[in-house]
């Protein structure tokens, strides 16, 4: 797959995703947006897993453990081309070892993303 095809097909979902990871809270207007972007997306709730644990979490957790980083905001641009190259390189060896560690990369998150799957659920009538 190419950077471009990357883009088109989880560039918003990536973006909508993202501040699970910043240092506040997500809000209910951040909640609604992603619940949004992810009915959008049409993924079953074992995908979404995937894509938080796989493509997002290994870029973004370390915008978290990172000192100097500034994690009140992203820039989208440099947010999307570390998500790209990251993803582009997820596959065979990567892919297994990322999902070896996911648990560490995901252990800030979680509480955020197990919160966004409960109302994805509710908004598509299932229960959580």
């Amino acid at each position: 797959m190419d950077a471009q095809t990357l883009v088109d097909e989880r560039g918003e979902l990536w973006l909508a995703l993202a501040p699970l990871w910043l240092e506040r809270e997500p809000r209910e207007t951040d909640y609604a947006r992603m619940v949004a972007v992810i009915q959008r997306h049409d993924l079953t709730v074992r995908e979404l897993e995937w894509v938080f644990r796989l493509e997002l979490a290994p870029v973004l957790a370390r915008h978290q453990m990172s000192v100097a980083g500034e994690w009140r905001s992203f820039d989208d641009y440099k947010l999307m081309k570390q998500l790209v190259a990251h993803n582009l390189r997820l596959n065979g060896w990567r892919r297994k070892s990322w999902a070896l560690f996911s648990g560490l990369t995901t252990m800030m998150t979680r509480h955020r993303w197990n919160e966004l799957m409960g109302r994805v659920l509710v908004e598509r009538g299932e229960t959580p």
